[in-house]
């Protein structure tokens, strides 16, 4: 009935299983009107409207990229300025020291290199990877999330029983199911 998460806290909660993405989705709108607000989706492919309901929608993904971007430009940049001007300035063919056009490729080879280090290292937080073993992953019935069931885990609100609730919101029969998570 608990689950144990890493934060060293234990949630407890329910999952309930579908068999149909819509009735799935009819059930989240359901619960979200309730005030559940600790909801997690587990399904075979990408649902479309999921994200909506659960307000995850990508905001600091772009902003961290375009950051990074930047950042490596400046940094390559700087790097070479470093170099060919401020530590070792060496005279080649009467050309300035500061040869901007030369720096241009390096500059956008290490925009680059930041842009995806910083894009995968980023999508791997948001998406919270690699999660290797959650306890999750022993609740009743949980393999099936990747073949043809279509899961909600629902947090148990703090001070309150929810199984009378979810038994009105979610009634059983009709591809539900609803089984409380092991510890």
């Amino acid at each position: 009935m608990s689950v144990q998460r890493g934060t060293g806290h234990s949630l407890r909660g329910r999952m309930a299983a579908f068999d149909d993405p819509d009735a799935m989705l009819d059930a989240l709108r359901r619960l979200r009107r309730a005030g559940f607000s600790r909801l997690e989706v587990y399904s075979p492919y990408a649902v479309e409207g999921v994200d909506e309901l659960l307000d995850r929608r990508p905001r600091a993904l772009p902003l961290i990229v375009v950051a990074a971007g930047l950042l490596g430009a400046v940094g390559g940049f700087f790097l070479q300025y470093w170099g060919m001007v401020l530590s070792y300035p060496l005279n080649i063919g009467g050309r300035p020291l500061n040869s901007w056009p030369a720096f241009g490729p390096s500059t956008f080879e290490l925009a680059a290199l930041a842009i995806l280090l910083a894009g995968f290292l980023a999508f791997c937080k948001f998406c919270r990877l690699p999660r290797l073993y959650d306890p999750i992953f022993d609740a009743p019935g949980f393999e099936l999330a990747s073949q043809d069931r279509f899961l909600i885990w629902i947090a148990e609100r703090e001070g309150r029983d929810d199984g009378e609730l979810l038994q009105r919101l979610l009634p059983e029969g009709e591809g539900v199911r609803i089984d409380e998570v092991p510890a």
